[in-house]
């Protein structure tokens, strides 16, 4: 078989169906669709699903489990979200709902044909970064970084994608920030990771009109599949893959699952307040990462959030009982950025020229830019 040929099996319930996927496929160029009685494993299965989609599902599983087939595109009446659901958990690379749109179809071929050419070729693409922002403990103001170093990367020119992943196991707020309802959340598609793919991972996550990408926490328990390291694994491995930066609110937790995103992450955030219980906490989980030896000391960078000059506890006190320098202070405006969460805005939206939201956006360019300029010791109009 030529590997720049991709052949297709039409297994369509309607012959004027078959017949414009047979000249969709023929007039995009590198496939060739299967005549009836070709037993030839087929790189491509287009499946019309009937009345009974329980059973159109069990046959397509059964399909990609023995290998008959490479990969799925589903076509179907219903465009109901536990279909949806069900075509991601059995591995379904594309899912149109009829009328069908040509032009979606023929897109659909074209990037497939692309992600094949690649594979064969073995080209290779550079991995996005990982950002894990972590709270020293509860209201310091991890999902407010989160939210705002996202938009942050997203508007730079030298940055084209950026993904927000919510790993606040129950009390994710995101979309309470953002004002905005998704569609999915992460435990829907965890039920069988395995099969999920860059394709319907674009379907499942929500874009932001700024222009990130979402993919939040469920809301309440549910029954869902609890979010294990091996989850974790392959969901930020795949996001890793699609955009160039995936920040991870990751909240307070540090368990399993939270220790698997601080191994895949270039840069730990670690979010503090000059206050004694704050900087305890961040003493102890800094501690923590040393004695069990799992990250290195220049990954971890420590962030003092609402930071006032004239308090108690200066810098200098706080990079003394870290025996260590903090990376960055982001300035106090509690007002501004409580009235920006309300609105369900990011800063950049709300009060563009807020000390405190270009604070945020210097921050993510420091990032982006990766290079060591010293250590600062508050947000300035200045720079010098």
């Amino acid at each position: 078989m030529r590997h720049d040929v991709i052949h297709v099996k039409i297994a369509g319930r309607h012959s004027n169906t078959i017949k414009k996927l047979e000249e969709l496929i023929s007039s995009t160029g590198g496939y060739q669709v299967q005549k009836p009685g070709d037993n030839q494993r087929p790189d491509l299965l287009i499946f019309e699903l009937g009345q009974n989609i329980e059973k159109d599902f069990r046959v397509i599983e059964s399909l990609l489990d023995s290998h008959a087939v490479g990969d799925v595109f589903l076509l179907s009446e219903s465009a109901e979200k536990s279909v949806l659901i069900k075509a991601i958990k059995i591995g379904a690379k594309e899912f149109f709902t009829f009328p069908l749109k040509e032009e979606e179809i023929r897109d659909a071929l074209v990037a497939f044909k692309s992600k094949k050419d690649k594979s064969n070729h073995q080209e290779t693409k550079q991995s996005g970064r990982i950002i894990d922002v972590i709270g020293s403990k509860g209201g310091v103001g991890t999902t407010t970084i989160a939210v705002n170093l996202a938009v942050g990367f997203v508007q730079n020119p030298n940055v084209q994608s950026v993904a927000l992943v919510d790993l606040n196991m129950l009390f994710g707020e995101i979309p309470i920030f953002l004002a905005f309802k998704p569609n999915y959340h992460w435990g829907e598609i965890t039920k069988d990771i395995n099969r999920l793919d860059s394709t319907f991972l674009m379907k499942v996550l929500s874009k932001h009109s700024s222009g990130i990408y979402i993919l939040p926490s469920p809301h309440h328990l549910n029954g869902d599949r609890p979010c294990t390291p091996e989850i974790i694994e392959h969901l930020l491995g795949l996001m890793q893959d699609m955009f160039d930066f995936v920040v991870v609110d990751s909240g307070q937790s540090l368990n399993d699952t939270s220790l698997k995103v601080l191994e895949m992450s270039r840069e730990v955030l670690l979010i503090s307040l000059l206050s004694l219980p704050g900087l305890a906490n961040t003493n102890k989980i800094l501690t923590s990462f040393y004695n069990l030896n799992y990250l290195p000391k220049d990954r971890v960078k420590i962030i003092i959030n609402r930071y006032l000059k004239k308090s108690k506890i200066s810098i200098e006190d706080a990079e003394e009982a870290f025996n260590r320098k903090i990376f960055w202070t982001i300035p106090n405006d509690y007002k501004t950025t409580m009235v920006a969460i309300n609105d369900g805005k990011a800063l950049s939206q709300f009060a563009s020229k807020a000390p405190v939201t270009k604070s945020l956006n210097e921050l993510a360019a420091e990032l982006i830019q990766g290079e060591k300029k010293g250590v600062r010791k508050g947000w300035s109009f200045f720079k010098g």
